[in-house]
């Protein structure tokens, strides 16, 4: 009888010897090292054991009657600590065992951020049962708080299990959606949704700097400087192979424990199996091709034909209540294309990525009953091409035809709700179209239909079209484009309406027909949803336009300007010999001054965009958003400093709205000026904002134009003092920022509205006013801030060229 000395009591090992044991009882004198002081047991269960849904016992795969059916040795709670090849033993602590054959199955151990405070007594993985104790004993305590560190597959059922114990659970995940190798945008934010909803915290983006506390965690610092309280941190941030025993016997190693089909090392008598192995580059973490494995293992340790092949995995999460599948592979690119169903109503998110007329990717939120048949299309690698229309409603609705759009909503009852925001069924509003309410806008009088949160409209208008037939007159709106139906206004509305306060959250609950949107919605939405809820909102630079992500204009030849502010259109020597200076050592070959009363620096290369923004910095300049969707500039003229007509500091004011402007995003570029005297020599007549001071005070102008259209300003108001002057600018300038589709100016948004809807918002209301320049100020202290400096700390290294091309290969 061959002797077969295991190492390590796991998943996979202990199937291995399972098959072992099932084939030929007596082929090999098995001895297993465990360093856990017990045997194996099902790890994946660990989360039911947190929750209290299980218990230890009830996860044990092998017990001691088992291991001694088998005549298993068992050293549990007993290292390894060598492996010697030539004599073929394996040296524990506590003695030598020889070996015929050797199975490495040593697993993987888990990933410490090396953040300071990260070996306090209350960090803990989440690997083995020690951990789940651990974590066990802070939830008995009363009012405790956990941190999980980590939003993966493992850490999110940590966070649930812990919040099921009915501790206060907050998951910090680096990344900008849970679960990202799994799940897309649309269902990482569904799953935050229902974890949300269970009363677990979720911060996205959420960086690591240091755990804190006096001989025991106490809290959590985090880089953008938050605080979190925590009685124990759970670290679950990923694994590594458990490899050293293999690396320091000499075994292959590259990633992992390297093995061939048949998991056999480069030893002939050393097999490896499950986390600690690597297979044609390939690492696993996953149950299925360890189980695989072991089945190889088994038949090759009693002399079969066997080969491990890497498979398709699908995951579905654990968590008690949260329904999610994903399968293949969902990134996109060039060839593939999409098919998306969305019901916000019943959290339902189904994704399907084709290529080639095959099914490559799953991804299933809500409702994931179809998965495995969508599994097996991947893992055929079927041809769709025949049920493609259908392929989204899963395999019942296969072999038919696509069904009449109408005919689900002419198929209601007389008593089916439509619009549950007011409880109106369909045959109230079949009612009022009889009655004469015969287009949206009148049916929402009638009944009320659609007039809240929108979701309902739709459906509203299918009724119209089912019931009015050929004499019902689509309305011809525009959608944001061919991602969505909804148009701008609507887009607005519903992110307002609905609290939608990230992509994903639009994505999913305006229907979206794309899984991310497109060049064109995303530098909308994305504006909006900075403009509406600028404290909980973070700003996408990639939805944005090449000049805004740069922070600078591009030119025909790829080169840049550089335009830095200058408050009001004043300069001084200091400012000017900075300006001068940077164009001389950055060898910029034009610069131009300005209509807006700035100096333009053209000509700058990317990679030198950092240097001469931090030398203009030291100046005190700072970037003149010149290339933005926002406060271009305040032009104006000398007023009373200087000229005999002046009737007002016009220069002062206009670097006071300037001062407090500045930063700020809005749906199209917005220049304002302020000329101190009606000869208007700073030309604020045909500015979006433009300021005209008089002797009686300032007349405030709004909507003019001098591009493509040239336009006058409408006379909003006239006020006897500055600040009421500066108050009317600001409250405007917020209403356009809250209102107006992106893309359109102030005249244009204004030609939409009308001047008398405006002057209801900002001059007569002023209780509205001031709570406009209040949202306005809100939404600054994100946003007033020189992107500049910021990208000269923190991303200089993005403008460095990827690679020199003038530079020899040795070089």
């Amino acid at each position: 009888m061959q002797k077969l000395v295991v190492i390590g009591a796991g998943m996979a090992s202990g199937r291995a010897l399972e098959h072992l044991f099932e084939s030929a009882p007596d082929a090999f004198d098995v001895t297993l090292f465990n360093a856990e002081p017990r045997g194996n047991y099902n790890r994946i269960m660990l989360s039911p054991v947190l929750s209290g849904e299980k218990s230890y016992e009830e996860i044990v795969t092998h017990d001691e009657a088992w291991y001694a059916e088998h005549n298993v040795t068992c050293r549990f709670g007993e290292k390894v600590t060598a492996i010697d090849r030539d004599r073929k033993v394996v040296i524990g602590e506590n003695g030598e065992v020889a070996y015929d054959k050797l199975i490495l199955g040593t697993g993987s151990s888990a990933f410490i951020i090396p953040c300071p405070g990260h070996d306090l007594p209350g960090v803990v993985t989440f690997r083995d049962l020690e951990d789940t104790d651990a974590m066990m004993d802070a939830s008995g305590r009363p009012g405790s708080k956990a941190v999980v560190i980590g939003g993966g597959l493992l850490g999110l059922e940590a966070a649930a299990a812990l919040r099921l114990r009915g501790m206060e659970v907050t998951v910090l995940h680096l990344m900008g959606h849970l679960m990202e190798r799994q799940l897309d945008e649309s269902a990482g934010y569904l799953l935050q949704k229902d974890l949300e909803k269970r009363g677990i915290t979720v911060l996205t983006r959420a960086s690591t700097k240091e755990i804190q506390g006096e001989g025991q965690v106490e809290r959590v610092l985090l880089e953008d400087g938050t605080v979190l309280d925590a009685d124990i941190v759970v670290m679950a941030v990923g694994i590594r192979p458990a490899i050293s025993l293999g690396a320091a016997a000499g075994l292959e190693i590259g990633r992992a424990i390297k093995v061939d089909a048949q998991m056999q090392t480069s030893d002939p008598d050393i097999y490896a199996v499950g986390e600690c192995v690597e297979f044609n580059g390939n690492l696993f973490g996953l149950v299925a091709p360890l189980y695989d494995q072991a089945k190889v293992l088994a038949a090759t340790l009693l002399g079969g034909e066997a080969a491990f092949a890497v498979k398709e995995l699908s995951t579905k999460l654990k968590v008690t209540g949260c329904d999610l599948f994903s399968a293949g592979d969902f990134a996109e690119g060039d060839g593939r294309e999409d098919i998306i169903f969305r019901d916000p109503a019943r959290g339902v998110y189904k994704r399907l990525v084709i290529e080639d007329d095959r099914l490559v990717g799953a991804v299933m939120y809500g409702d994931t009953a179809d998965g495995n048949w969508f599994f097996g299309l991947i893992k055929d690698g079927a041809d769709i091409s025949e049920m493609r229309d259908m392929l989204i409603f899963g395999p019942a609705y296969q072999g038919g035809s696509s069904a009449d759009p109408l005919s689900a909503v002419a198929a209601l009852p007389p008593e089916a709700e439509i619009c549950g925001c007011n409880g109106v069924c369909k045959g109230t509003i079949v009612d009022a179209i009889h009655g004469g309410a015969t287009n949206l806008g009148a049916l929402r009088g009638a009944t009320k239909a659609s007039a809240s949160c929108g979701t309902c409209t739709g459906l509203v208008e299918q009724l119209l079209e089912v019931t009015l037939g050929g004499d019902y007159a689509a309305p011809a709106v525009q959608p944001i484009c061919g991602c969505c139906d909804l148009p701008h206004e609507d887009v607005r509305r519903l992110i307002k309406a609905k609290e939608l306060k990230s992509q994903a959250a639009v994505w999913q609950e305006l229907d979206w027909k794309t899984p991310n949107g497109c060049h064109v919605c995303r530098p909308a939405v994305n504006f909006y949803l900075l403009a509406d809820w600028p404290l909980d909102y973070q700003d996408d630079p990639q939805s944005r336009f090449v000049n805004e992500r740069k922070h600078a204009n591009i030119q025909k030849d790829g080169t840049f300007s550089v335009m830095p502010r200058m408050w009001g259109g004043l300069t001084n020597p200091a400012e000017l010999r900075a300006i001068a200076d940077a164009a001389e050592k950055y060898g910029v070959p034009t610069v131009k001054v300005t209509g807006g009363q700035r100096i333009d620096l053209l000509g700058v290369k990317s990679e030198d965009l950092p240097h001469i923004w931090a030398d203009l910095n030291k100046a005190g300049m700072v970037s003149g958003h010149a290339y933005s969707k926002g406060l271009r500039t305040v032009k104006t003229c000398v007023g009373t400093d200087h000229c005999r007509f002046g009737t007002q500091d016009s220069t002062g004011l206009g670097v006071k709205l300037e001062k407090i402007l500045w930063g700020s995003w809005t749906p199209h570029k917005v220049k304002l000026a302020v000329s101190g005297c009606p000869r208007n020599c700073a030309e604020a007549t045909c500015k979006d904002v433009g300021i005209v001071c008089v002797d009686s005070g300032y007349q405030v102008g709004v909507g003019g134009a001098a591009g493509m259209d040239v336009k006058e300003t409408e006379r909003l108001g006239d006020v006897a003092t500055e600040q009421e002057a500066i108050d009317l600018t600001v409250a405007f300038i917020q209403l356009y920022r809250e209102n107006a589709k992106y893309l359109d100016r102030p005249y244009k948004w204004l030609a939409k509205v009308g001047l008398d809807w405006v002057k209801a918002q900002v001059v007569d209301d002023l209780d509205n006013r001031r709570a406009l320049i209040e949202r306005f100020e809100l939404s600054q202290s994100i946003y007033r801030k020189d992107p500049w400096a910021q990208h000269v700390a923190e991303k200089a290294e993005r403008y460095a060229p990827l690679a020199d091309l003038t530079l020899e290969a040795a070089e």
